[in-house]
């Protein structure tokens, strides 16, 4: 059941509950304190956040800036880009009706019983005026006094004067165990209504910008730079800020006003005194008030206290031995009634004495002691919890008591309670002298009996995420006071609490609680060695630091959570954290998980496919893939040992799903048509080459029987073969392709130049047939029988007189069939004067042959 909200729907539609047929019956409770048996998963087990349901599990989404949170408390929260038609409303600015309405339902509960005496302001009117007419003029103050002195008082009183000073009002806010950001997150939801939307940081500050109120903010936790960036982002708000001296002071430059507080006067003291006996001291009271007030430097806390051990101490000299008169409700009957501390048998109501100024000044454990049993239960399990109280509707469920609310209102009426927001916790003081006298022994097993009952019912369908919230820090104080536990099973109740509670935090956006949650449960999951349950953490962890703006943080976490669900072969966990890491990687432009760098943001969320590179023409035929070949196909850009891009948004859904190929690239239909495309433009660029070398076939190339080599003496010094002139001689002919060897007298090849043979001189009678290659100043030999260029035109060239050695040795073979006749021209066009220069001709006769290229 809910027990803050009963009704006819808490235990479902079977109706089993006090307005249905049958009603459930109620847990025994333990005297010695130890954790009752847990209810078996039919009975409890159906949380709307919590991993273990009967019913299936309720999913919220909430927008956080750009982001769309889809809380799972099953596998884990997702986070994504917020789809173009879920973009929230602009917020809503609350009227005056619905911000009294607010107010009220966020105030502490009245506890239940007979109204408590309310202690009047005294003698704080000087500093009430001061403080309302700072306000007015739109300073912010900071209002500083030791616990116990009327802080929480004086801001009420404040707070009625400057109702009106505003157009958003008067904002009541509370700083306990709050940052910087959780109080402007806090003052957006004050003033605006925006349901499921927590805004970012750029937009929180722009709407706090605008809030006009005067924010009266108790129990401050900060000071310096953190006080003074509150102060800089709401420069329409003036605040009202209640802080201990141990708080850090504001920073030198700061435009904050001070005001200090003091404790009461001695007849103030002793008026006050008065004013909660509600009875005329005796003359031995007062004496005792006036030692107490220089004791306790006239804190008003310590008279309201004192107040209280009078009236028990008049409970007890009404009737004597009727020591029962304190306890509003009978002990259990299996635990027998326990008499008032330092009550004595003996003493009749006459002879009580007054307390000592010792337990005066500390009055903590003599005004337990008195109380009922479920009251002095309630205050072990505060003790338990760090001194934060239970709601009152909780109290049944631990102490084992059906009127154990009732103990709320005892505890309030000693002065062992402070207001802290919306809940209560023991008073300044109170938490360290009920551990002093024993109260704070077993608390292990208590917090475990709280982390059991919180995790049933913070995952219990009924529970709405607002009133989880409201629970918080209770809840908090649950999981830390188990971890590190040295018991059995301290540290999975833990977990079991983080893992219902969580959930509800981040759906209820006080995350300032869910990260506290998380880390709590990480730790105890790792401690009690729940590997599934610390990945689900990690990744909360990581979700949450995505949407704080912490991408490195984020990576970190969700990492470690991939990590660990592979170990464990958690497909959908995995797949969870995968996506959230591509977010990451998407937003940072930091590398994916497989190491390759990330394309940006996409609006559609991401997509882990490869992006199709363009197709490129090829030349040679496409080498066997490996790194080198990447990085050519995905352009200098790309590195070669990480090899992936982010797909275009519109990547068909089969692509996103392909099979992965070697080295991580993803094999897609697109991909085989880029290749199938690239190998037919190979194929008809070679078949273009071929073409064109059968088509130079059919023209004459000369004699085969005669080779061209180079000559290396030729060509480095007697003349450009490029531009057709030698030295010593006119211009050459270059129509026949280059110069052609001549056979000897002996039918064989002249040898080259470069074998070393000199060349016969004919201008020498006594010189026989030249048996070498010709010198530069030897006349033509007659008709060329090398192949013509036929890309090079025939260039005239002078007329050269035979020499005896060309009528020899340069005579074609009238009987070889490759030998074409000469024409009538060719003693003018033949250039033998250059001889048979070998690899000259062969480089001219291969440059436009297109075969021989």
């Amino acid at each position: 059941m809910d027990p803050t909200h009963r009704g006819t729907e808490e235990h479902g539609p079977d109706g089993d509950g006090p307005g249905g047929a049958t009603e459930r019956p109620r847990l025994p409770a333990d005297p010695a304190g130890s954790p009752r048996p847990r209810p078996s998963r039919e009975e409890t087990m159906t949380p709307e956040f919590g991993r273990r349901t009967s019913h299936p599990a309720r999913v919220v989404r909430v927008i956080s800036g750009d982001y769309l949170l889809t809380v799972n408390p099953v596998d884990g929260s997702e986070v994504e880009l917020c789809p173009p038609g879920e973009q929230p409303a602009p917020p809503r600015r609350r009227t005056a009706t619905e911000r009294a309405d607010r107010e009220r339902a966020t105030a502490p509960p009245v506890p239940p019983g007979p109204p408590a005496p309310q202690p009047p302001l005294l003698e704080r009117t000087e500093e009430r005026e001061r403080l309302v007419r700072l306000l007015a003029r739109g300073r912010s103050v900071r209002l500083t006094g030791p616990a116990g002195s009327g802080r929480t008082a004086l801001l009420d009183a404040v707070a009625a004067d400057c109702a009106d000073f505003a157009p958003d009002g008067v904002v009541r806010l509370s700083g306990h165990r709050r940052t910087a950001t959780d109080l402007l997150h806090a003052l957006f939801e004050a003033v605006y209504d925006a349901p499921l939307h927590r805004p970012d940081r750029p937009d929180l500050l722009d709407h706090v910008r605008r809030i006009g109120a005067v924010v009266v903010l108790d129990d401050l936790e900060f000071g310096g730079a953190a006080l003074e960036e509150l102060l800089d982002v709401t420069p329409e708000c003036a605040f009202l800020f209640a802080a201990t001296p141990d708080i850090a002071a504001p920073t030198a430059e700061s435009q904050l006003e001070e005001v200090f507080l003091a404790g009461l006067g001695r007849d103030c003291s002793i008026d006050l005194l008065t004013r909660v006996v509600e009875r005329p001291l005796t003359e031995e009271e007062t004496n005792w008030a006036g030692d107490l007030w220089f004791e306790s430097e006239g804190l008003p806390l310590r008279f309201v206290q004192a107040g209280a051990l009078l009236r028990q101490r008049d409970a007890l000299r009404a009737e004597p031995g009727d020591h029962d008169r304190c306890d509003p409700h009978d002990a259990p009957a299996d635990r027998p009634a326990e008499p008032p501390f330092g009550h004595d048998e003996a003493t009749d109501g006459a002879h009580v004495p007054l307390p000592s100024l010792g337990e005066g000044a500390a009055p903590a454990a003599l005004l337990a002691s008195r109380l009922s049993g479920p009251a002095r239960d309630t205050l072990r399990f505060a003790v338990a919890l760090g001194g934060e109280v239970p709601h009152q509707a909780h109290l049944p469920a631990l102490v084992g008591d059906t009127h154990a609310d009732a103990a709320l209102g005892e505890l309030a009426g000693c002065g062992l309670l402070s207001p802290a927001g919306s809940r209560y916790r023991l008073a300044a003081g109170a938490l360290t002298q009920l551990e002093a006298a024993g109260y704070g022994e077993a608390g292990a097993e208590r917090a475990r009996t709280a982390a059991q009952h919180y995790a049933w019912w913070a995952g219990h369908p009924s529970v709405t995420p607002d009133r989880a919230v409201a629970e918080a820090d209770a809840l908090v104080a649950a999981m830390a006071g188990l971890v590190p536990g040295d018991g059995a099973g301290q540290t999975s109740a833990a977990v079991l609490l983080a893992r219902s509670a969580a959930p509800a935090f981040a759906a209820g956006l006080h995350w300032g609680a869910w990260e506290k949650a998380l880390r709590i449960g990480q730790e105890a999951a790792r401690i009690a060695g729940e590997v599934a349950e610390e990945a689900y953490f990690h990744h909360e962890l990581g979700v949450l630091a995505l949407c704080a703006g912490n991408p490195d943080r984020a990576r970190a976490e969700l990492e470690t959570s991939i990590g660990m669900r592979g170990a464990l072969a958690d497909k959908t966990g995995a797949v969870a954290g995968r996506r959230a890491l591509a977010l990451v990687a998407d937003l940072s432009g930091g590398p994916l998980p497989g190491g390759a760098p990330s394309a940006g943001p996409l609006p559609g969320g991401p997509v882990t496919t490869i992006e199709e590179a363009p197709a490129e023409r090829y030349e040679k035929p496409t080498p066997p893939i490996g790194p080198a070949a990447v990085t050519q196909r995905l352009g200098p850009g790309y590195d070669a040992d990480t090899t992936a891009v982010i797909s275009r948004q519109g990547a068909p859904a089969a692509a996103r799903g392909a099979r992965r190929g070697p080295f991580g690239l993803v094999t897609t239909a697109r991909r085989n048509l880029v290749a199938v495309g690239a190998g037919t433009l190979l194929a008809a660029v070679l078949g273009t080459v071929v073409v064109l070398g059968l088509t130079s076939d059919g023209e004459p190339r000369g004699n085969p029987g005669v080779t061209t080599e180079k000559s290396a003496s030729h060509d480095s010094g007697n003349g450009d073969p490029d531009d057709g002139t030698e030295s010593g001689s006119g211009p050459r002919d270059t129509s026949s392709g280059g110069d052609v060897a001549t056979p000897g007298p002996s039918g064989s090849q002249d040898a080259p130049s470069g074998s070393g043979t000199p060349s016969a001189d004919p201008t020498d009678p006594d010189s026989g047939p030249s048996s070498g290659t010709p010198s530069d100043e030897e006349s033509p030999s007659g008709p060329s029988t090398g192949t013509p260029d036929p890309t090079k035109p025939p260039t005239p060239t002078h007329s050269q007189s035979p020499s005896p050695s060309d009528t020899e040795s340069g005579t074609p073979d009238p009987t070889d069939p490759t030998t074409e006749e000469p024409p009538e021209s060719s003693p003018d066009t033949s250039d033998s004067a250059s001889g048979p220069s070998s690899s000259s001709a062969s480089q001219e006769s291969t440059d436009g042959d297109p075969v021989a290229a």
